[in-house]
């Protein structure tokens, strides 16, 4: 026995001296790694001085003094931007791997491609911010886009997933655990969602305000975001510029009583750039910058996207808030700190490596990945007397025309590849030497191509960014950051090119490169066959030439509805999505419904079964359907999951999607496809309890490859 006390002893002085020791290697108790998280805050935040807390208040967290080297934001919605739009690259871009805008990303309808794509963009950002060549940006990267597209018109819609809240979170839950990757103690990057809440209208977006009810706020509007904090990890946000029912988001106190009283929210939560400023000259909400800046800290906000430093040094003087105010807000912004490694040895962090090889963005890996979701993106809209794919074996002329016909543009939140392939060059490359290939941008001599031409392939849709300058577009129904549209028609000019091609031959294919769905009513009525791609992809020409002529199956979806007519759509200003907007509440035909897309083959669904038919509220039941490739070629069908409440107590769309599954089939082959649904899917927002209820109620479940293509169906009982 006392040989084992002696034991015990010695093995204790040897863990005593061993901690020592660890201390002592540390100047200050927050350098040491071993410490709780939230100890070691507590330590730093006690050695910064006051201008220090209040210079970390940017976003630069960096106190050299005491050795910390903070992290900026850089922007990534789909790839890092580091180019010459927007500026992002500064005095120095730097090419950066591309992908399909975020709209483009979202038609694959394929969380798996949207989280690969993410760790793309993780890995280059740490590699520029490491590298001895480059040291460049920053790991808080400003995405996903969590914010929904209820409105065809928003000159942002490039930068979401649709219109849906339930396929937006499912995506922004996937890119975010792309950008932060898998590691159980770090980061690659942090990913910092936008723009909390209800921002899709750009018109007088700095002083507008999105009104709707408690129940909209909860199940539609805050949902992606909610899935990005509980299912994602994310642990930063922005506020948006608009007001939510009379309140500016920059100082709202959902930002603190929804985010993080209720989810979890502990991180960065910043303003938008120059929103503090707006609260004063636009919103006209406070009389001074002190009262503004105070404002935004008791709401929540860590960091300002503008200058916001003599105001918040006044609102101190006058006691508006206190050093403890800054205190407690800072304690967020190290915590992301801290996940990025940004407080340890770089020894610790398993990313600190990246940065010491060649660079990834010239990777064959990185194209080859942007081409697969590139193909994965492209959306059929018609195919009359399978026009489509072109036989390059047969083929004996093209003309490849039309606006969009050769060049690949970018959007504000680019960055700039390393080189990028159009529709021309990508055709151009796919077609043997016995294939003439035309081409011209000038409608005149596009008519007289189209004359000889066996094929005429016309490329349309809008520019992303123009070149009249920031807040101007080309016309009415042009869209971008800052600029609303006013019509969801082509280019007045594009559709004549379109009409007076079909008159002259009619074996027309219609490519439309846009990020905005459009009402083409005439050319789904006249136009064979119709293909829908986004921009920006630097293989955007490449996986389109695939497409056309067989070398892959495009099984893409739309994740908006693209109306009929702008006489389909509420006001731009009704927040209410109950009166008529988006697939959930439209009572109108639209042109083309969410989810709408075809192949070049077929598939039928049989045999529609669920685990139960008593669902419990707590529970959770599997539906299956066995889908069936009927063609003969491989394809690939995205199996939609729909449900609609047959007696509920309140109003509830007339279906909602709640469950989805991309699938390839070979000719012949039969997949069984499984989607879990759980109870707490079906609730609803009590406004009384102040909390989600799942109501005992039948529910009728719809299995579909569209919102508006319904295969099977079946009624469950809600326990």
């Amino acid at each position: 026995m006392k040989t084992n006390k002696r034991i015990k002893l010695i093995i204790c002085l040897c863990l005593l001296l061993a901690t020592k020791a660890t201390v002592a290697q540390y100047k200050y108790p927050f350098q040491n790694p071993a410490l709780p998280t939230e100890d070691r805050i507590t330590n730093l935040i006690s050695l910064m001085t006051l201008d220090e807390k209040v210079s970390c208040l940017s976003t630069n967290p960096t106190v050299t003094r005491l050795g910390v080297k903070g992290t900026g934001h850089v922007e990534g919605l789909h790839g890092l931007a580091m180019g010459l739009e927007g500026n992002w690259g500064r005095k120095t871009p730097v090419p950066t791997t591309i992908f399909p805008q975020s709209i483009g990303m979202a038609e694959t309808w394929d969380p798996e491609l949207l989280q690969q794509a993410g760790a793309i963009e993780a890995f280059e950002t740490r590699y520029l911010f490491q590298s001895d060549k480059y040291h460049k940006g920053g790991l808080v990267i400003r995405a996903p886009n969590a914010d929904i597209g209820r409105d065809p018109r928003w000159g942002r819609t490039e930068e979401c997933y649709g219109e849906d809240a339930f396929f937006n979170g499912s995506l922004v839950v996937a890119y975010i655990k792309g950008l932060q990757g898998n590691d159980p103690k770090y980061w690659t990057t942090a990913a910092l969602m936008k723009h909390f809440l209800a921002n899709s209208n750009e018109n007088s977006r700095d002083s507008s305000s999105s009104d709707f009810d408690e129940r909209l706020l909860r199940e539609y509007y805050s949902l992606p975001f909610r899935m990005g904090v509980e299912l994602g990890g994310s642990r930063a946000y922005m506020a948006s510029y608009n007001r939510v029912n009379g309140v500016p988001q920059t100082v709202s106190p959902m930002l603190e009583d929804i985010t993080v009283n209720q989810w979890g929210q502990n991180g960065i939560i910043c303003t938008d750039g120059g929103a503090y400023r707006l609260l004063v000259n636009a919103h006209h909400y406070y009389p001074t910058l002190a009262e503004a800046a105070a404002g935004c800290i008791k709401a929540g906000i860590n960091q300002f996207l503008d200058t916001y430093k003599p105001g918040t040094m006044e609102a101190l003087q006058k006691k508006l808030i206190t050093e403890a105010d800054i205190d407690a807000n800072l304690r967020g912004v190290f915590r992301v700190m801290t996940k990025l490694g940004q407080l340890d040895p770089p020894e610790m962090v398993p990313y600190s490596s990246i940065g010491n090889g060649p660079e990834p963005w010239l990777s064959q890996k990185n194209r080859d990945f942007v081409r697969l979701i590139t193909q994965k993106s492209i959306v059929l809209l018609k195919n009359q007397d399978n026009l489509l794919p072109l036989d390059k074996s047969k083929l004996k002329s093209v003309a490849v025309v039309g606006p969009r016909s050769a060049e690949v543009l970018q959007d504000w939140y680019s960055g700039v590849p390393a080189y990028s392939v159009s529709i021309l060059e990508g055709i151009k490359n796919k077609v043997g030497a016995n294939t003439v290939v035309s081409h011209t941008t000038n409608d005149n001599l596009a008519l007289a191509m189209a004359k000889t031409a066996e094929t005429v392939i016309v490329c349309v849709g809008n520019n992303p960014t123009g070149n009249l300058g920031w807040k101007k577009v080309d016309g009415p129904t042009e869209g971008r950051e800052a600029v609303d549209r006013q019509s969801i028609s082509l280019d007045s000019a594009q559709e004549a090119l379109v009409k007076n091609l079909h008159k002259i031959n009619p074996h027309i294919i219609l490519v439309v490169v846009s990020n905005f769905p459009y009402a083409i009513k005439w050319e789904q009525q006249n136009i064979p066959a119709i293909i829908h791609i986004t921009h920006c992809s630097q293989e955007q020409g490449s996986a389109l030439a695939d497409a056309l002529f067989g070398d892959i199956n495009p099984g893409g979806k739309l994740v908006q509805t693209w109306p009929d007519t702008l006489a389909q759509l509420p006001p731009m200003m009704d927040y209410n999505i109950r009166h008529g907007r988006t697939y959930m509440y439209m009572k109108d035909t639209p042109l083309y419904p969410l989810g709408f897309g075809l192949s070049y083959t077929t598939f039928q669904y049989n045999n529609l079964k669920t685990s139960t038919d008593k669902l419990d509220k707590n529970g959770e039941v599997i539906i299956s359907i066995d889908v069936k490739n009927t063609g003969t070629r491989a394809g690939d069908e995205v199996v939609q999951l729909y449900v609609k409440h047959l007696k509920s107590r309140v109003e509830r769309p007339l279906k909602e999607l709640k469950g989805f599954k991309r699938v390839t089939l070979n000719p012949r082959e039969v997949q069984t496809v499984s989607i879990k649904l759980p109870a707490s899917a079906l609730a609803y927002w009590d406004v009384a309890k102040k909390g989600f209820i799942v109501e005992k109620e039948p529910v009728q479940l719809m299995v579909g490859s569209s919102s508006a293509d319904v295969k099977a169906e079946k009624n469950i009982e809600v326990k």
